[in-house]
């Protein structure tokens, strides 16, 4: 399972430049790792993940097989790009196609780097983006909630509880604030994810700062970390300029040149993971002599669906998961020892998976 996150900011702010370490570092990874550029605007990286090296290890596998996330570099947006300014409609349609985004804001001063908007104000930035967001989402839910109001007045149930929903968001719209805020109960949140809204999505603060705040960030990112709290979003600093550079830094002296800047690992690491774990994504592994491979799935999925990221008729056909964590697997030198140390568990369909669960699917075909 994937899935799409959606780089976007203004104009001058580092996005292409980060978009493109992205892909020269996704390149790099093809040696090892599956990879595809889907499109030249489109490009998938592999999650760094520890724990799949040292399953690889112990299960002596031959190959290694990481999960994916794919990150597409959105047209760049302009203040009146809900009313079409610049390439709004463009920017508009791609972004109700991505499941979150990163939104990139601009943390560092540079006089031949001009601004959009002539001042360096990454909030300021943020507020901007996020407002055509909801100018857009207020006009659509206006525009479709009048028929809806008069369908559910009948007493028709579905056009209730999405008038419901749609009423939810449209007050939260019309304060100022995006629809992610809203207040749902757990059945409430998948119909209120298919009203398509823009400003529902996750949303990723990537704070671009200079090469000298790469480690700790700076008075700029830490202002749009405070606005991130605010706004239930994440929020990570990278400098996209050390980024690129670590790209095409051969990788036996990548660990060098980080350290030389006070960097444990490259900060695109921490952009992929936090990506990874916006839309509450877990890992789970699957380990062999052929092959150790890590899949997704959304936290609180239950075995069975989680057999179906490997296969559909693994779901279908589902009778139980072979399961071990992943402490256990490594502490008990893999599956055989976990065995017989009694760690190995028969899970049923009412299993909740854990992430780091190392899983094997007993399944009628």
């Amino acid at each position: 399972m994937g899935f799409k996150c959606g780089i976007v900011g203004l104009p001058n702010v580092g996005k292409s430049t980060l978009f493109n370490a992205l892909t020269q570092t996704a390149a790099a990874q093809a040696a090892n790792y599956p990879f595809c550029t889907i499109e030249p605007n489109v490009g998938e990286v592999a999650v760094p993940d520890p724990r799949l090296d040292n399953l690889t290890a112990i299960a002596k596998s031959a190959e290694t097989v990481p999960t994916r996330i794919t990150f597409v570099d959105i047209a760049g947006l302009v203040r009146g790009a809900s009313r079409g300014e610049g390439l709004g409609n463009q920017f508009l349609a791609t972004i109700r196609e991505v499941d979150a985004i990163a939104h990139v804001v601009r943390c560092f001063e540079d006089d031949d780097i001009t601004h959009v908007e002539g001042r360096i104000d990454p909030t300021g930035d943020a507020e901007t983006v996020e407002t055509e967001l909801m100018l857009a989402d207020l006009e659509s839910l206006e525009r479709r909630i009048v028929p809806l109001e008069k369908k559910a007045k009948t007493g028709e149930k579905e056009a209730k509880e999405q008038f419901a929903l749609m009423s939810k968001a449209l007050a939260l719209l019309r304060e100022g604030k995006p629809a992610r805020l809203a207040s749902l109960a757990p059945e409430e949140r998948e119909p209120f994810r298919q009203l398509g809204l823009m400003t529902q999505k996750p949303v990723l603060y990537v704070c671009n700062v200079d090469e000298h705040s790469a480690a700790s960030g700076n008075a700029f990112s830490a202002a749009v970390e405070e606005k991130a709290k605010r706004d239930a979003a994440g929020c990570v600093a990278i400098s996209a300029r050390i980024e690129e550079e670590v790209a095409q830094i051969d990788v036996t002296d990548r660990s060098e040149f980080l350290a030389h800047l006070g960097l444990e690992e490259p900060g695109l690491n921490r952009l992929i993971r936090a990506g990874y774990a916006l839309l509450g994504l877990i890992t789970f592994f699957t380990a062999g002599p052929k092959e150790t491979r890590a899949w997704t799935v959304r936290k609180g999925a239950h075995a069975p669906e989680a057999a179906g990221a490997i296969h559909t008729d693994f779901e279908k056909g589902f009778i139980r998961a072979e399961t071990i964590a992943y402490d256990d697997y490594v502490a008990l030198s893999g599956e055989a020892g976990a065995r017989d140390a009694g760690r190995m568990r028969l899970e049923g369909k009412d299993y909740v998976v854990r992430d780091g669960d190392v899983m094997h699917f007993r399944f009628n075909a």
